[in-house]
């Protein structure tokens, strides 16, 4: 936060953001401490764009829990993943995407990192599906490596039939036709 001291261009005054379709509240943030972490809210609040005057704004393309977790991470440096641990994958996916739309590339990362921490018989597939979507060369490598080596884990925990983006499908044969190759080969 010391980025806001004596900075004369930060905007005054606090917002309120009516968050998803059921436009949840997240009420009274600091736009200076939101502008000090995030380009995108810099603009937003300091250059003439409606947002800089209105005391509420509209967030409809992600959740509460995850814009909740992005603001908490922009004023305390403090990443929020939830407890339950099939959600925690999806949170870092979704937190991702949001460190991603408001140019916060150090949450990227860090969410990045939960979610290569968090691929497990449970998780490859759709993270494997989502690092495909992402074009995350690190997490596809090391999700399929992981479907690779625990197959049977993998396939008992359900992940086969997660399978829904044709394209990995395509890519997790290639790969086991090559397993099978290699196996020939020895």
């Amino acid at each position: 936060m010391a980025k806001t001291w004596g900075d004369a261009t930060l905007p005054e005054g606090k917002v309120t953001f009516l968050v998803g379709d059921s436009r949840e509240r997240i009420e009274y943030v600091t736009k200076a401490n939101l502008c000090a972490r995030s380009v995108v809210f810099r603009t937003m609040f300091g250059i003439g764009m409606k947002e800089r005057d209105a005391a509420e704004v509209t967030v409809s393309h992600t959740d509460l829990a995850s814009f909740t977790a992005l603001v908490r991470y922009l004023l305390t440096d403090q990443l929020d993943l939830g407890e339950e641990e099939g959600g925690r994958a999806q949170r870092a996916l979704d937190l991702r995407e949001l460190a991603q739309m408001y140019q916060v590339p150090r949450l990227e990362l860090l969410c990045a990192q939960a979610l290569q921490e968090s691929v497990a018989p449970a998780t490859a597939v759709p993270l494997l599906e989502a690092a495909h979507t992402m074009s995350d060369g690190r997490l596809l490598a090391q999700c399929r490596r992981f479907v690779a080596d625990h197959a049977a884990e993998v396939r008992a925990s359900g992940g086969v039939e997660q399978l829904r983006d044709f394209g990995v499908a395509k890519g997790l044969l290639g790969d086991a036709l090559d397993q099978v190759a290699e196996l020939k080969g020895t």
